[in-house]
């Protein structure tokens, strides 16, 4: 029996659940925990700021499919993970969050006037999955095993640990044995029952106009090769949430791409059958309702997800199925190709040609934006030379109001799972550090993040992080000097009839909405990174053919025309999706 500190109990529960890296930035309270990191050979990845250590712990585990940690002191360190924490917990990432607390002594409950202390499992609980605090050495090995099969279980999102700091440090002589994660929670995904897959394949055969739509529980699940073999078989089209974009390659010709707004809203109401996986089936999907989507009564619906809560929840169902949307579909698929023979599949093809041509048009009329060869660029091609130049399969981060509409439209998501940003929560800022936790996941690799300069303006220390850790991180800084997206807004509040005819108002006529520049091409130099400077959109490839050609990280400042950034496609949409729907 030898001496041991609680975190190093923690370290060792995470090096059997095979964690490799541990996000957060170092400190005193617990040094137990990441020493014993340290000795294990596990990885601490430190950033600047603990908001920065959330966003890499849950782009990590995003793109990996592992669990996500992340690691912050008590009371000021805390405090400013808790924005990381929200998003991820909002993006359905499965985080992992130890923090250290105060002595159980004085804190739960605070005895008054302690110092750096907050209920930190309290206001965590109100946002995460599960969040308690341990009390003892003797309960650090169970409390661990609690958090991670709550981190498993259902839906990912955030799970939370705090630790005292002398039971974090103190160390007790205890022989503590390390269980094995199937000894204490679910390690096999949920099947889904054979009757029910059964009358899942007998509905979607007969339908004369089926349709699949796709969620982040694909991604989760890994299931993009199930995914299109049901697709294939049905010969249907396939529509996604917005963080599930590219779950089916976009170059297929039964994908929709949620750009493709009006289509997606033509194919949801011919569509008399629908297959919902791994979806919520959000505000972002429209809430699954008229007129957006076909009536209840016209449209019969078939819902897949881990987590039963939501089965149902905005949309009446014809069948509703717990299921790990990877078995799912692979025994659908199973079903669905021994059955071709009997579906009406001339019919289907027919349909599916039309939504063609239709995104064929729509794609010729975006692209006319590329014809535009003004100083300063027309934003249009930031996205579409990243796509020439950047090897396929790159991570590609995308952040801001308008320079993240711009991405979306003008990239194509051709391999699953390459596309991370906040589509639930729309955080500004995050992109900075998500692209870091990309770089994390995938180190042999480079990654793309097109930022807006409001945004990058949140968090451009972790510039710094990159060239410490040799990340290959490329940031693309689009920079209009303005809340763009809010200031459209304001625009059409304001003035209206001007907005639409001048296309802008002058600068004394809107409220606070404009910026002074940062150079964030020199603000990257003075941190070690390659840093260039480009206005004119000719000049654009170079600057990214250079920036990848330096091995490590890169920030280009883009400038761009401000007033055709705010300008970007398909805003109208944007503000009809938070309305309620109409329909019933």
């Amino acid at each position: 029996m030898s001496a041991t500190t609680g975190g190093a109990v923690l370290a060792r529960i995470l090096q059997a659940e095979g964690v490799e890296k541990v996000f957060g930035i170092i400190d005193g309270t617990y040094f137990g925990f990441y020493s014993a990191l340290h000795a294990l050979g596990i990885q601490i990845v430190t950033p600047r700021h603990e908001t920065s250590a959330a966003h890499m712990a849950g782009t990590y585990a995003r793109l990996t499919g592992r669990l996500g940690v992340c690691m912050a002191s008590n009371g000021p360190g805390v405090a400013n993970l808790l924005p990381g924490l929200v998003v991820e917990q909002a993006e359905g990432n499965r985080v992992l969050a130890i923090t250290s607390g105060r002595r159980p002594q004085i804190q739960y409950p605070d005895r008054g006037g302690t110092y750096q202390c907050f209920d930190q499992t309290g206001v965590i609980g109100k946002i995460a999955k599960w969040s308690e605090a341990v009390p003892s050495f003797d309960r650090v090995a169970e409390m661990g095993r609690i958090a991670l099969r709550h981190a498993w279980k259902g839906r990912p999102g955030v799970v939370h640990l705090d630790v005292p700091e002398n039971v974090m440090n103190g160390k007790v002589k205890a022989e503590v044995r390390t269980w094995q994660p199937a000894q204490y929670r679910r390690t096999q995904p949920v099947p889904p029952p054979a009757e029910q897959v059964e009358q899942a394949a007998q509905m979607l055969a007969a339908s004369p106009a089926p349709m699949i739509h796709a969620g982040s529980g694909v991604i989760h699940a890994g299931a993009y090769a199930e995914l299109a073999r049901v697709a294939e078989a049905l010969h249907a089209p396939v529509t996604t949430s917005w963080a599930a974009r590219g779950v089916l390659g976009e170059s297929s010709p039964l994908a929709l791409p949620m750009v493709y707004v009006k289509l997606n809203h033509q194919v949801r109401n011919d569509a008399d059958t629908v297959l919902i996986v791994g979806s919520r089936l959000g505000e972002t999907d429209w809430w699954g309702k008229p007129p957006y989507w076909r009536a209840p009564g016209e449209q019969a619906t078939i819902q897949v997800d881990v987590d039963e809560t939501i089965l149902g929840a905005n949309k009446p169902l014809a069948l509703g199925v717990v299921a790990d949307a990877k078995l799912f579909l692979a025994a659908l698929a199973d079903r669905l190709e021994a059955m071709r023979k009997r579906m009406p599949l001339d019919a289907r093809r027919k349909r599916v040609e039309g939504y063609t041509a239709t995104m064929r048009a729509e794609r010729a009329k975006l692209d006319e934006r590329l014809a535009d060869l003004a100083v300063p660029m027309n934003s249009a091609h930031i996205a579409q030379v990243c796509q020439q130049v950047f090897p396929q399969g790159t991570v590609l981060v995308a952040d801001g109001g308008n320079a993240t509409i711009w991405t979306m439209f003008f990239h194509q998501v051709r391999v699953p799972n390459t596309l991370v940003s906040t589509f639930k929560f729309g955080m500004l800022g995050a992109g900075v550090a998500q692209a870091l936790g990309a770089a994390a996941a995938f180190p042999d690799k480079p990654v793309c993040c097109i930022i807006g300069d409001g945004a990058m303006g949140f968090h451009p220390q972790e510039i710094e992080t990159a060239v410490r850790l040799k990340m290959r991180v490329v940031w693309l800084v689009v920079c209009d000097k303005q809340w763009g997206m809010v200031k459209m807004n304001q625009q059409f509040a304001l003035k209206p009839l001007k907005t639409l005819v001048f296309k802008s108002l002058g600068p004394d006529e809107t409220i606070k909405t404009d910026l002074g520049e940062i150079r964030f091409d020199e603000l990257a130099r003075s941190m070690g990174a390659h840093g260039e400077r480009v206005a004119d959109p000719r000049e654009l490839r170079g600057a990214v053919e250079r920036s990848l050609a330096c091995g490590g990280p890169a920030v280009i400042h883009v400038d761009v025309d401000p007033v055709k950034h705010m300008w970007a496609p398909g805003l109208m949409h944007f503000k009809d999706m938070h309305l309620e729907p109409k329909g019933k």
